[in-house]
């Protein structure tokens, strides 16, 4: 758990984070929000940011036709993206009216299966089951991450699939290290990050196994370098500025976040689970 009791993924703060800034972010990273997964390491961003959702969906073992709950869903492009490819009944939410509605646009303008919908992902109420509950770079967001994980096996169906990759820090970090390099991460980004064992046990305190995981850093981290180049643009301080503290905490967060995989301090984890 958190080294300290500051609440760095305060619920409002978050919301009202992606509320304001979510269209500049859209034209900044593009639409997929989230890191991108390199092979080759000569992949554009956008192409290492879809390896990243294949390589979840290869090792959730989708198939077509699954339900898919899309948690934290950003702009929708991981559920337009599954729906398309795979042929996936689509649910993406998300606590921002404004990725709300910028996801139901996207949908609309590629005519896939995906609907959207406001929704707390710790209180996440439908009439229905998933096959898989899916989520990107999402809990770290989440202030009770237990009641995240509680919520996700009622919402999956026996032997259904939880498919996460997430930020975490590493085990048995200490005082002097998290407070160098998470907490410049956490306070900047919004999250609270935990280890992949708190994940793993509150996986196995729902009903629910974890049948594989693997840490990504070596494929993922050249994200923040193509970040860095993006802070050169001096247009995006002056928008983070006009945007509230909160933006350019984002922005100054980028090198803590470059530190935090250079001193592997940090984690960027898969996990997939199945409901027992």
């Amino acid at each position: 758990m958190s080294c300290e009791t500051s609440r760095y993924a305060d619920k409002e703060i978050v919301r009202d984070h992606y509320d304001r800034t979510s269209p500049y972010y859209r034209e900044l990273w593009g639409e997929h929000l989230h890191h991108g997964y390199w092979v080759s390491g000569e992949e554009t961003k956008e192409q290492a940011q879809v390896q990243l959702v294949e390589h979840l969906a290869h090792l959730a073992a989708l198939v077509p036709g699954r339900k898919i709950l899309d948690v934290g869903c950003g702009f929708g492009a991981s559920s337009i993206y599954l729906a398309r490819k795979y042929g996936a009944e689509a649910t993406g939410i998300t606590i921002s009216p404004v990725q709300l509605e910028m996801a139901r646009k996207a949908a609309a303008l590629d005519g896939v299966n995906a609907k959207f919908a406001l929704m707390d992902a710790e209180e996440m109420r439908f009439d229905e089951t998933f096959d898989v509950v899916w989520s990107i770079e999402s809990i770290s967001h989440y202030p009770q991450k237990q009641k995240f994980f509680a919520s996700a096996a009622k919402c999956l169906e026996s032997g259904g699939t939880l498919a996460v990759t997430d930020w975490f820090k590493k085990e048995q970090l200490g005082e002097h290290e998290y407070k160098k390099f998470i907490q410049p991460i956490e306070k900047g980004m919004l999250v609270e990050l935990e280890t992949m064992q708190d994940y793993d046990e509150f996986v196995k305190s729902n009903c629910m196994r974890v049948i594989y995981s693997e840490i990504l850093n070596k494929n993922c981290a050249k994200t923040w370098d193509l970040c860095l180049d993006i802070l050169k643009n001096k247009t995006l301080w002056q928008v983070a500025a006009e945007n509230g503290s909160e933006f350019v905490d984002f922005l100054q967060a980028f090198t803590a976040m470059r530190a935090g995989f250079a001193s592997g301090s940090f984690v960027y984890g898969l996990i997939i689970a199945k409901k027992l």
